[in-house]
């Protein structure tokens, strides 16, 4: 049987933290399908859609075994469609856990589907889409903190 687990998120954009989960992940599935969505109380994306699911492609490419897609429904939806048996979250910081949890219990009480939580090594314990986004809008370089394919995008898509 194969095991396959989903990583949903927001990617916007990509960073070194969830290229780790992604990795992790791979390591103990068969399968690894990442998939990301609109959130809208995260405000207006820089990336869209289209351009999150190219950088996450590009920057995921060496991991044979993971799948990438978009979603606009419940997580529990999509891990039931692509198969899913569990869902992965990463971890930076305590408080993340928090909200993390709930939504598990949540995904849990309505589905079945367990959540595994992964923490992230300290080198990228502090990595959020929304402070790279923040830094890289001022001018700040960022190549260290995302994939190649990132860092090129982003010189490009905001102007410092």
């Amino acid at each position: 049987m194969t095991s396959t687990v989903l990583y949903p998120g927001s990617f916007d954009p990509i960073h070194n933290g969830h290229v780790e989960i992604v990795e992790t992940a791979a390591r103990l599935f068969d399968r690894v399908v990442v998939a990301a969505m609109r959130n809208p109380q995260k405000g207006e994306p820089l990336f869209t859609l289209d351009e999150r699911r190219d950088l996450i492609v590009d920057s995921l490419s060496h991991i044979p075994n993971v799948e990438v897609t978009m979603f606009s429904s419940l997580v529990v939806d999509l891990a039931r469609d692509v198969g899913a048996n569990f869902i992965v979250k990463g971890l930076r910081a305590v408080s993340d856990f928090e909200s993390e949890l709930q939504m598990a219990q949540m995904n849990k009480s309505i589905s079945g589907v367990d959540t595994l939580f992964v923490p992230s090594a300290s080198r990228n314990s502090f990595l959020a889409s929304k402070l790279i986004r923040e830094v890289a809008r001022f001018g700040g370089d960022v190549s260290t903190m995302v994939p190649a394919p990132v860092a090129a995008r982003l010189k490009d898509k905001v102007p410092g």
